[in-house]
């Protein structure tokens, strides 16, 4: 995140976080939250008011606050001065006199600390809640007219396109698109944002980036954890739902859209929806042919699925997926989008390769040539690296092998980075839902996402037949398998 003259300035703003005493609150948000204290976005002029249904008191809230960010580069004043700007309100989501008594502690700290009616809710807790929260938000008056809403939401965003558009309804009612922010903290990460610069600050990149020269493109989010503590969610979910319709589809979006005509968020949403639009929805027949799940069984000590606690013993959820995806606009028609994802396998991180083609005619007669590849590293070590091919060293005639060229950010770079949650937060403050998914993304990712749901649920002439890969590993072979076929390979394996 550059930051610029005009935007290193003090912001204004009240956060009230429903779901204040949840782990995501405190592992994420306020740690967030304290580094843009640190660095001036927030100041004097903010609060929070922390909710939940815990009976806290101010004093505990502020206790757990100084507690999330005490490992963080500090000292102990500025974190007693940060701390104290967190209110506590015991509150019950579907009582409205619990929203009375909010309204009435939002205006006294609003006008304590000069924030002009600016406010962001911020709601980290269960979907089943989004809607009635956004009802009482808006009918008990929290809204204000003298200053921006701004409502915030966490995945997941319903567990199908029938189930998301109910609750996108229920949200519509009472905030306009513009004010919805639904969070996916994959496009917080900076590897992931450095996908625009790549293809559209680069002449090189930008003119290659088509069907002509792309043979293929592989997004792998490995997990070297099982389900732990998230297998009652999990069991309902399953890899399909948990990564495929946010995550990967997200990065889909970002390495098919054609280009913006600005950098500016409608622009972007705008090339993003038209990519995710473009997907190509598979019949049940297309699904066998193009995605592969898994399950993950006992290895050296580990558990499997079915072994985990709270998941039944014949479970047919999915912990992994493979798949071959197509986006079928202009420039990206024909070329395979391999993805996979899963858990237990051998590494945890995010990477992407983009594969060029093969020379139409290679003078090197005697040498196969390894294609380039542009490697894009998200996580756990940001790094962009291009392999090219260069003549070796040698007396011979003329050998050819391949060199990689890498860029790769060290300790002190890193250090510097901010965290994906708070560069979405300083977003949600100044107002740009660039790095946000607007509900037209969520909708197309629904209907490609379902499409392969239905086909498994009604595959019971030919189910899968799980556990099929080891702890350990990269998947199940036939993810290989869904590359071979093509004359391809994985591009990334460890194992290998």
């Amino acid at each position: 995140m550059k930051v610029t003259g005009n935007d290193l300035k003090e912001r204004k703003a009240l956060f009230i976080i429903f779901g204040a005493t949840g782990d995501l609150a405190q592992r994420k948000l306020y740690p967030a939250l304290f580094h843009l204290y640190q660095k001036g976005f927030l100041k004097n002029k903010f609060a929070v008011i922390g909710t939940a249904r815990r009976p806290w008191t101010n004093e505990r809230l502020q206790e757990v606050v100084r507690n999330s960010v005490a490992d963080m580069e500090n000292n102990a004043l500025e974190i007693n001065q940060f701390a104290s700007h967190f209110y506590y309100q015991s509150h019950n989501v579907n009582d409205t006199e619990h929203y009375i008594t909010l309204k009435n502690l939002a205006a006294k700290l609003d006008e304590r600390y000069q924030i002009g009616g600016n406010r962001i809710f911020y709601l980290a807790m269960s979907p089943t809640f989004f809607g009635t929260i956004a009802k009482h938000l808006r009918s008990q008056n929290l809204v204000t007219e003298n200053g921006y809403n701004r409502l915030v939401i966490e995945k997941p965003f319903g567990h199908d396109l029938k189930s998301a558009e109910a609750l996108n309804d229920d949200i519509a009612r009472y905030f306009e698109e513009k004010d919805i922010f639904r969070i996916d903290h994959y496009l917080g990460k900076e590897m992931a944002q450095s996908i625009y610069a790549i293809r559209f600050a680069n002449p090189i990149f930008n003119a290659l980036w088509n069907n002509r020269y792309i043979s293929n493109i592989q997004i792998t989010l490995g997990e070297i954890l099982g389900v732990e503590e998230r297998a009652g969610y999990y069991e309902h979910a399953g890899a399909l739902r948990d990564m495929v319709q946010n995550h990967i589809l997200q990065l889909v979006s970002l390495l098919t859209m054609n280009a913006p005509v600005s950098y500016k968020d409608t622009d972007i949403e705008r090339e993003k929806i038209s990519a995710l639009k473009a997907l190509k929805v598979y019949e049940p027949d297309e699904v066998r042919q193009n995605f592969v799940r898994g399950q993950y069984g006992a290895t050296a000590g580990m558990p499997a699925y079915r072994e985990e606690s709270q998941v039944m013993a014949d479970s047919m959820t999915e912990t992994f997926v493979a798949g071959r995806i197509f986006v079928n606009n202009m420039n990206f028609a024909g070329v395979p989008i391999y993805i996979r994802t899963g858990k237990r396998m051998a590494v945890k991180g995010t990477r992407i390769d983009v594969v060029f083609k093969d020379m139409p005619n290679n003078i090197f007669s005697n040498e196969k040539l390894d294609p380039n590849v542009l490697t894009i590293n998200v996580e756990p070590t940001p790094e962009t690296s291009l392999r090219l091919n260069e003549k070796e060293v040698s007396e011979e005639n003329y050998p050819v092998s391949s060199v990689t060229m890498k860029f790769k950010h060290n300790s002190a770079l890193r250090a510097k980075t901010p965290e994906a949650y708070e560069k979405l937060l300083l977003d949600v403050i100044k107002g740009d839902s660039t790095n946000f998914v607007h509900w037209d993304e969520v909708r197309y990712s629904w209907r490609f996402v379902d499409a392969i749901r239905k086909a498994w649920n009604e595959s019971d002439a030919d189910p899968a037949i799980f556990p099929n890969y080891d702890c350990g590993s990269m998947g199940p072979r036939e993810a290989d398998e869904l590359l071979i076929r093509d004359g391809n390979y994985w591009e990334f394996n460890p194992l290998r």
